[in-house]
């Protein structure tokens, strides 16, 4: 190759470099644009035809809550709320917060079908993420006045070697993984069908499952 031939090679070299690696002000601009400013042009317009990449396969380990997850009944598993509870080990050890979550579903609501039982594990939830209530569901359930069948702060024992328990237990799990959406949305507040509480004309209605009204 003559040295002409050569130096035009190098400068064309230079060229396309500049044209794929641009530098000065606009690149430095580029770099300091805020995260959250989306680009003017999709993804795919801001690769050069010229550049082609080829990604090899990674394979990366799951966290190990994400591999205790992988194997829990989901959404696409089950299709009934029925079949999602048979699906749930209630063998399992509890922590103390859900423990309370399923207690109250024990109590609060072990004669209601399956869903108005979500719905009353949805309350307690909704309620312990919500800045008027406490920030626990052991401490919702505890609040004084909000729940008939406490002694105080206390929850009285469980009976727990019955299929109701089992079910309560299941629910429990299921509401706080959120593996099944509840009728009761996102409500804090609830009563049964036969009384008409005066705070009940201050919110907004949701739902009716069985025997208890669900407001927000």
């Amino acid at each position: 190759m003559s040295r002409k031939t050569a130096t035009f090679a190098a400068i064309a070299g230079l060229a396309i470099a500049a044209t794929l690696f641009p530098s000065g002000p606009e690149t430095a601009a580029l770099a300091q644009a805020a995260p959250d400013q989306p680009s003017a042009l999709p993804a795919a317009e801001l690769v050069p035809e010229a550049i082609t990449f080829v990604a090899e396969p990674v394979v990366q380990s799951l966290p190990e809550d994400a591999a205790e997850d992988a194997s829990a009944p989901t959404l696409t598993e089950a299709g009934s709320l029925a079949e999602l509870v048979g699906m749930v080990d209630t063998t399992a050890p509890m922590d103390a917060e859900l423990r309370c979550l399923a207690g109250a579903i024990y109590f609060e609501a072990r004669g209601e079908p399956l869903a108005g039982q979500l719905a009353v594990a949805q309350v307690i939830i909704n309620r312990s993420e919500d800045r008027r209530f406490p920030g626990s569901y052991c401490s919702v359930v505890a609040q004084p006045g909000q729940f008939s069948f406490m002694r105080g702060r206390q929850m009285p024992a469980v009976r727990e070697g019955t299929a109701a328990w089992r079910r309560a237990v299941a629910i429990a799990q299921i509401a706080h993984k959120g593996l099944w959406e509840s009728e009761a949305g996102n409500a804090v507040f609830f009563h049964a069908r036969y009384v008409k509480p005066g705070w009940s004309r201050t919110k907004t209605r949701l739902a009716q499952i069985d025997t208890h009204i669900f407001y927000r």
